[in-house]
């Protein structure tokens, strides 16, 4: 009898509970989402309703209004007045032809053809051309100025070739670093004129300042290709670096 208690208490928790109570919880589920469906379209359309109310504020009042008892703009009333200037009108005289005697008529006269002109013109071109010549040799020598000038360091540059090291002269290492034991390196920007010919030479950046100079002078005695652009040469800034060590150090 204990054991029959035992076994009806011990509730069987299987696939025949769970058809039960399967259509009671589809049927909550969808009421609840229906629920919060319908709760969420109400709010938007409510927040809807107050924002149209507040966006109109105050009602709009129709006035009609007759401008013709405004009366003109101020800016039409300071207007100074216009000031009317008369005066005879000049008859023309080009064009309206006047008879006069025949004794008093000039002699006929006949207008010069184009090659006419141009010969005539000839001469007085020829007196200035001396003073044209300066002109245009003093916009050559402009031109070849410009041509000439150096190109900025920092600006960017088009080039189809860049210099090519011909001559590499070694930098002397400075004797004071040397007992110091100091070593580093040094990046110098080289100008490379037309020529291949190192032009300038300036430091960018350098580990230590007594290696500074020894950099330049080497940069300078060095030889180079030209630059070139459009198959031409041009002048153009590299980059150059040196690396000082001592024997037994890499």
């Amino acid at each position: 009898m204990a054991e029959a208690v035992a076994l009806q208490q011990n509730n069987v928790y299987g696939a025949f509970e769970l058809k039960k109570i399967y259509p009671r919880n589809y049927t909550i589920g969808v009421g609840l989402a229906i629920f919060l469906h319908l709760l969420l379209i109400g709010t938007y359309y409510f927040v809807q309703v107050l924002s149209r109310e507040d966006e109109g504020g105050a009602p709009m009042v129709k006035m009609k209004i007759n401008y013709s008892d405004l009366g003109p703009p101020p800016s039409i009333e300071n207007v100074a007045p216009q000031i009317q200037v008369a005066g005879p009108v000049a008859a023309p005289t080009v064009g309206v032809p006047v008879p006069v005697p025949d004794e008093e008529a000039p002699p006929e006269q006949v207008i010069a053809s184009q090659t006419e002109l141009s010969q005539q013109q000839a001469p007085a071109i020829s007196e200035d051309l001396s003073a044209g010549a300066q002109i245009q040799q003093d916009i050559k020598i402009e031109e070849e100025k410009k041509m000439d000038d150096d190109p900025d360091m920092n600006a960017f540059q088009a080039v189809e070739k860049l210099p090519e090291m011909v001559f590499s002269a070694k930098p002397e290492f400075p004797e004071i670093a040397k007992r110091a034991g100091i070593t580093g390196k040094v990046f110098v920007k080289v100008l490379v004129d037309k020529e291949g010919k190192p032009k300038k030479a300036v430091v960018i950046k350098s580990d230590s300042e007594l290696f500074n100079q020894p950099a330049i002078d080497a940069a300078l005695k060095s030889a180079f290709t030209p630059a070139l652009q459009n198959q031409h040469p041009i002048a153009v800034w590299i980059v150059l670096p040196y690396r000082f060590t001592l024997e037994g150090q890499q």
